[in-house]
This record gives structure tokens, C-alpha cells and sequence, in this order.
């Protein structure tokens, strides 16, 4: 646990190399997210090696089950601030109902343009070909 532990800090301290030394607007640690998954994907492709390491896994789960307690800092950060929400509360409103918005209309967007076309179901011909059913009073 402990290796897997320093292998996720190893990851954001190059992700925070990286965003110094490029001067990228991204935080490190979410650069790192993403050369860790590379390094995942790539070990996928080798068969003698699982793609996860059972230590890693195992060290993540146990971060995401304990998530809850990384938001702690930030709401003490927001209570210590209320005096600035209140001053400013319109503009955070706005900007949380639009930025709502804004993300939703782009994901459903993304996925209007990345999702596969649907086929239609032949549904219309298949009530053609079945056979008629008889009618009250008709002869067959």
C-alpha cells in the first residue's frame, strides 16, 4: 500500500513538473491523473502484467471510500468566507446556474457527436409482415 501510495504522489509531482516547466493552466496533479492512466493503458497491452496492480487498486479504493474527508478543508474555507458570499452572492449564483448549464449542454452535445448512430428497428416493416388478424364478423 504504501508503494502504490508514493506511486500516486510520484504521479502529481511529474504532472506538477510538467505544468512548471510547459506553463500549462491544468493543475499538476490532474496531468498526473492522466500520465498515470497512460501508464495503465499501456500495461494493459502486455499480457504477463495485470493493468491495475492489486496494491493500486486497492490503495484507490480506499481513497475514494474516504473522499468525504478530503472536502473538509474546502468547507471550512467556505465558512470562513461567508462574509463574502453574502456581499457577492448574485454573482456566485449566476455563475453556478450557468456554468451548470453550460456543462450539461456541452456533455449532451459531446455525446451527440460521439455516440454511434442508432439503427432504426424494422419495427414498422415487421407490423406489415405479420399476419392480419381477424376481424369480428369477417371471414377468413
Amino acid at each position: 500500500m504504501i508503494t502504490a501510495f508514493l506511486v500516486l504522489i510520484a504521479c502529481e509531482l511529474v504532472g506538477e513538473i510538467v505544468r512548471q516547466a510547459c506553463s500549462l493552466p491544468i493543475p499538476g496533479p490532474v496531468i498526473g491523473m492522466f500520465c498515470l492512466a497512460g501508464v495503465l493503458a499501456w500495461r494493459k497491452d502486455k499480457l504477463d502484467a495485470p493493468a491495475i496492480p492489486d496494491a493500486l487498486g486497492d490503495t484507490a479504493e480506499t481513497l475514494i471510500g474516504h473522499m468525504g474527508l478530503l472536502f473538509i478543508p474546502a468547507g471550512v474555507g467556505i465558512i470562513s468566507e461567508a462574509g463574502l458570499l453574502r456581499a457577492e452572492w448574485l454573482p456566485i449564483l449566476a455563475g453556478l446556474i450557468g456554468s451548470t448549464v453550460l456543462g450539461l449542454a456541452v456533455t449532451g452535445l459531446v455525446m451527440h457527436w460521439t455516440a454511434p448512430p442508432r439503427r432504426r428497428s424494422g419495427s414498422a416493416t415487421a407490423i406489415r409482415a405479420q399476419p392480419e388478424l381477424a376481424k369480428p364478423g369477417s371471414r377468413q
